[in-house]
């Protein structure tokens, strides 16, 4: 059988976004969509509920987020087939876990915080951090709620800077594959901070190296996924500046933004880097945060 996509759920409105978004995926892939919700989630992101009503107790709660998503997709998508699991532990560890047996996870872009949306929620950074599949947190238009503005947009990849057998970029061109859309490859480069002049007769050539060096960078890791995808149209983007800004700029006409992540472990654990991180909390469209085998 093939693998579900699973979706978290935690009773938020981007949960149940996310809900809709893992719908269609599922559908899209022709595979079954597994609702989870880890029922100490609401101790990590402190639940709010309407004003002069006591919370629902926890064994009611569980039940109900799971049901009310499950049915929810079964709307959107008749014929779905929907199975739901209420896990009572932690969310990071239930969903971190739950992406080893998924095509894709999805989570919404936060929780149930008083936080702002761009603070994205304490749980979404650290599955993706820890999970061995990959992650998608879905962002963008919150009124898009069919996501119909957004489905005929190019799906962007951030190349990496050792882009051979990139499993990001591969990821990306199989989503847009399966889409129809284009890949828009992305790679960013920027002149080293000590090179810098106001002198143009000393920026001119160091300036042509290292793009040269961020188009052959972009070349060799389009070179397998394009020849195994034929059909996917490809365009390419070098741009001078920060990837993250490049990033999030890019991610304005994008229907899926695509990055890697190598997960290493620094003195508070896996983490993801702060290109990762800043798209996770502020792109203009749904992130993917795809896995990379590490390199010895």
């Amino acid at each position: 059988m093939d693998q579900p996509i699973t979706v978290g759920v935690d009773g938020s409105e981007a949960s149940l976004r996310a809900v809709d978004w893992a719908a269609d995926e599922a559908a899209l892939r022709g595979v079954p969509l597994h609702v989870v919700h880890a029922s100490l989630w609401e101790r990590y992101e402190h639940a709010v509920f309407p004003a002069g009503r006591e919370p629902p107790s926890e064994q009611l709660l569980t039940g109900v987020l799971a049901v009310t998503a499950a049915k929810r997709a079964r709307a959107r998508i008749p014929g779905l087939e929907v199975t739901t699991e209420v896990v009572p532990e932690g969310p990071v560890p239930v969903l971190s876990g739950a992406a080893r047996k998924a095509a894709v996870l999805v989570l919404g872009s936060r929780g149930r915080g008083n936080a702002a949306e761009s603070l994205l929620g304490s749980v979404g950074p650290a599955v993706a951090g820890r999970a061995d599949g990959p992650v998608i947190v879905v962002r963008g238009d919150p009124d898009d709620r069919s996501g119909s503005r957004m489905r005929d947009r190019p799906v962007v990849v951030g190349v990496p800077a050792e882009p051979a057998d990139s499993e990001a970029v591969r990821f990306a061109f199989r989503e847009a594959d399966r889409r129809g859309v284009p890949v828009e490859a992305v790679r960013a480069w920027h002149r080293p901070a000590h090179g810098s002049t106001d002198r143009p007769r000393f920026t001119g050539g160091p300036a042509r190296v290292h793009r040269k060096r961020a188009v052959e960078t972009l070349e060799t890791g389009l070179r397998a996924p394009a020849a195994a995808h034929p059909d996917v149209v490809v365009r390419r983007r070098i741009v001078e500046g920060r990837a993250r800004t490049v990033l999030l700029d890019t991610s304005a006409g994008a229907a899926l933004l695509v990055v890697g992540a190598r997960h290493p472990h620094g003195r508070f654990g896996p983490h993801i880097g702060r290109v990762t991180d800043a798209v996770l909390h502020h792109a203009l469209c749904p992130v993917a945060v795809v896995p990379e085998e590490e390199t010895s």
